[in-house]
């Protein structure tokens, strides 16, 4: 909440799996996050681009029982665009999601 970073989509791949295929995992998320002020700043540079949003992050266990938390670099992603907009929102919101994760590592 302090980065202002809202989930706006949670998969869990582990249900899906196992609903769909019978395959059994350990515990897989993938999340959308989002930060409506910096998507506006996006959208309202390229309005095409909300195909790179939102920024995506998993969480994920591996077989040790160990927790990964991993993310979409949104830089790279909304280096793609054109106007220069997305690019800088892009930069901010790699640095949001690098606070999250130093966060949540202590």
């Amino acid at each position: 909440m302090e980065e202002h970073l809202g989930i706006v989509s949670d998969v869990d791949v582990q249900a899906i799996f196992k609903n769909k295929m019978g395959k059994a995992i350990p515990a897989y998320h993938i999340f959308g996050a989002c930060n409506p002020k910096l998507a506006d700043r996006v959208l309202n540079s390229e309005p095409n681009a909300g195909t790179l949003l939102p920024c995506n992050f998993i969480i994920r266990e591996t077989n040790d029982g160990k927790v990964v938390v991993s993310f979409m670099d949104p830089e790279s992603v909304l280096g793609l665009c054109i106007t220069e907009a997305p690019k800088q929102v892009g930069a901010e919101a790699k640095e949001k999601l690098l606070r999250v994760v130093e966060k949540l590592r202590t």
